[in-house]
């Protein structure tokens, strides 16, 4: 299992919110930069990155910032305004390996199977739910879309690759919903995609039971860890040992 640590950036600056509320941010590095440098230096190969920006606007806003974070050598994926070809050219043109398509693969389902068709698991669509129905346009709005009936759509029609985001735990510390991840799986596994899930990672136990987890649906294929890093709740030098089975 790949631990993808998080960089979200809003105003230029690296940031966490809780719950995706734009007005409850707190900054941990004035440079998005520095923070991709320690999670290097800690042994990271793989990066987590959102434009907030972005993802408010509808339209790439930090991609300089993401041409520095490329320019490390990590595995850069990338989302935040993905809802046109252009955006997601640009941000593979910008370095990212993976670029997370979100608002528009949930409005127009076959734009994000398009993609998929074209560039394989370069490729993720970023499924993001509160009570367990999709959230868009930086969480800002809660569609009557089931999480796991769209990803069940999207899975049949080719995409290969998921991030599954639990609003109501971001960034709270307060744990991961297995029982939502579980379905999520499950809900794609029939058909060949992965997940990487996202939410509520707040200590090793979490990472542990995402891991049980992996044993028990081998296609979770990571998790994204941001503020539990920031906050020194997770020593992501083992973090990365423990998911990659270094640490039993």
């Amino acid at each position: 299992m790949v631990i993808y640590p998080a960089v979200d950036i809003k105003g230029g600056k690296c940031v966490r919110l809780r719950r995706g509320v734009a007005s409850d941010a707190t900054v941990y590095y004035e440079d998005p930069l520095e923070a991709a440098k320690f999670f290097a230096d800690s042994g990271s190969r793989h990066i987590h990155v959102v434009d907030l920006d972005g993802a408010f606007e509808g339209r790439s806003v930090n991609l300089k910032i993401v041409e520095r974070i490329a320019g490390l050598g990590m595995f850069v994926e990338l989302g935040g305004g993905m809802r046109d070809r252009a955006a997601v050219e640009a941000a593979f043109s910008a370095g990212a390996g993976r670029a997370i398509v979100g608002t528009k693969a949930c409005s127009e389902p076959e734009f994000a199977i398009s993609l998929a068709a074209d560039f394989g698991d370069k490729i993720a669509v970023g499924i993001d739910a509160r009570g367990g129905m999709v959230a868009v346009k930086g969480w800002v709005e809660v569609t009557q879309i089931s999480a796991v009936s769209l990803a069940e759509r999207l899975s049949k029609g080719g995409v290969g690759m998921f991030i599954y985001t639990d609003i109501d735990t971001d960034g709270m510390l307060s744990g991961v919903n297995i029982p939502a991840q579980k379905a999520m799986l499950k809900a794609i596994e029939a058909n060949g995609a992965k997940l990487i899930a996202s939410g509520g990672v707040a200590s090793g136990a979490d990472i542990e039971k995402l891991l049980d987890l992996s044993k028990e649906h081998n296609n979770l294929e990571g998790a994204i860890v941001g503020k539990a890093i920031y906050e020194g709740r997770i020593n992501l030098a083992s973090a990365i040992k423990m998911a990659s089975g270094e640490i039993v």
